[in-house]
């Protein structure tokens, strides 16, 4: 299995076990996808998983660079437009090690802000 898909399941995972409710994987927007959308407790989170398979070249969540997250902001403001339910927004990061060694997953909420 591919490290990113396999990474994207070990994420949703891991989510749904912190009492996240998953609503959307990979979804599109123009030319903007977004991993994974969940909610929980009326935060809708717009989540960036990153996965590798050595935390040599950096971490994983390192890898989400400005231009990134401007498209991930900017398929936000898309969904939203849907006329979903929601107290406030936030967007997420979760990084993802997959080796011989194990699993590592690292969420950091919060993890950049919605400025374009």
């Amino acid at each position: 299995m591919h490290i990113g898909i396999q990474g994207e399941l070990l994420a949703s995972t891991f989510l749904e076990r912190e009492g996240y409710t998953i609503l959307e994987k990979n979804w599109r927007y123009q030319r903007a996808e977004v991993d994974i959308i969940c909610r929980k407790e009326g935060v809708l989170v717009f989540v960036e998983v990153k996965s590798r398979t050595s935390d040599y070249l950096g971490d994983p969540i390192e890898a989400v660079g400005r231009n990134k997250q401007k498209h991930i902001i900017r398929a936000a403001d898309a969904y939203v437009k849907q006329d979903v339910e929601f107290d406030e927004i936030r967007f997420d990061i979760v990084g993802v090690i997959i080796n011989r060694k194990g699993q590592r997953v690292e969420h950091i909420q919060d993890a950049f802000y919605p400025t374009l």
